[in-house]
């Protein structure tokens, strides 16, 4: 069969479609992705080998402007394009992630009479799915408390590498490959997500207290952090880490935004976390961390709380305690869908056997 996965812009988005994409591929399905020029799956798709077409960037308009009379005829525009990309290439069926590019497929999939199935990866549905939702019964969600009516939790789709790598890893070995000292307990901090400036500065000042409790920090931050350098014994500073299952494994607490794949992926891998919500949007990162955050795998810091006295005082004695450590490990597991691409792509299966909701 031949699909089209939509989705783009943030991790969120792109993450779970690729894990489903290279399971479908796995299976001797033909994946093409839909996105923009101006998202990660401009880069991250092609990575992976995948087809990505590209349609207009189309954000809806938050104020009133001469963009939001526009808005419906470039939807619509836009959404009649992926209308004859799909009967041209004869897709089968329609997967939406959410982002840009998700709208005009859920008007191209309703407009060529062909299954739809959504993905939603945040607690708080976005607008574009909120959409989707109208068109289609078959409603995926990540979190269990997501706002989007008659969903079905699948849990978010995580590349099986990535999950199994982690959970299979040695500790002390992937520390070796890493660089760090393998005895040493081991500070993850995600820095290179939106608008972690705030997380990576409070790392830093708090290195001193860290180094003196014989804790080593593994610090990723990303491409545009603007960091200065930094030569500190017991600091390790990545721009970017293609080997996340190691760094997961290597690792004994994370600290990081809660963005929707961050969340599941560590709850997945059983890693405790404090999880410091970005403190702009509509507040969906809170949202995404609540279940783990309730069942003891993680603890949530608000960003104005967040400084080295916050990591000195709280996360020095968890990473201390192997008790601890132990406890909120196997909680963030018991929250953790592992299978969660195979749920997914059980969902798409059915639409297709089930055909269009029109």
């Amino acid at each position: 069969m031949r699909f089209l996965l939509a989705g783009g812009g943030t991790g969120g988005h792109v993450n779970p479609l690729l894990a489903l994409a290279e399971l479908l591929r796995s299976e001797g399905h033909e994946v093409v992705a839909l996105g923009t020029e101006e998202g990660l799956e401009k880069r991250l798709v092609p990575e992976r080998g995948f087809e990505l077409v590209t349609i207009p960037r189309l954000p809806l308009p938050r104020r009133l402007s001469p963009k939001i009379l526009s808005f419906p005829f470039r939807l619509l525009a836009s959404s009649l394009t992926v209308r004859s990309m799909i009967r041209s290439r004869s897709i089968d069926a329609v997967v939406g992630f959410g982002g840009y590019a998700s709208a005009p497929a859920y008007f191209g999939a309703w407009f060529a009479k062909v299954p739809l199935v959504i993905h939603e990866a945040n607690a708080i549905a976005g607008f574009a799915n909120r959409l989707g939702a109208r068109f289609t019964k078959h409603r995926a969600i990540a979190f269990a408390n997501s706002n989007l009516s008659g969903g079905t939790l699948t849990g978010m789709p995580i590349r099986k590498e990535l999950v199994e790598g982690a959970l299979n890893y040695d500790s002390g070995q992937a520390r070796v490959e890493l660089g760090l000292d393998p005895l040493r307990p081991t500070l993850l901090v995600t820095g290179g997500s939106q608008g972690a400036r705030s997380i990576n500065e409070a790392v830093i000042a708090a290195l001193p207290d860290l180094n003196n409790a014989g804790i080593q920090v593994l610090h990723i931050v990303g491409e545009k952090a603007g960091l200065d350098e930094l030569n500190t014994p017991g600091y390790l500073r990545l721009t970017y880490c293609d080997r996340m299952d190691a760094a997961i494994a290597a690792s004994d607490l994370a600290i990081s935004r809660a963005g929707a794949s961050t969340v599941s992926e560590f709850a997945a891998a059983g890693l405790p976390a404090v999880l410091v919500p970005y403190p702009v949007g509509n507040g969906e990162q809170r949202h995404n961390a609540a279940s783990v955050i309730a069942a003891g795998g993680a603890e949530l810091c608000e960003d104005s709380a967040f400084n080295a006295e916050y990591i000195a005082e709280r996360v020095i004695p968890i990473l201390s305690h192997k008790a601890t450590l132990k406890k909120m490990s196997d909680a963030a597991r018991s929250t953790g869908i592992r299978d969660a691409t195979e749920r997914l792509r059980d969902m798409l299966y059915a639409a297709v056997d089930t055909g269009s909701d029109d």
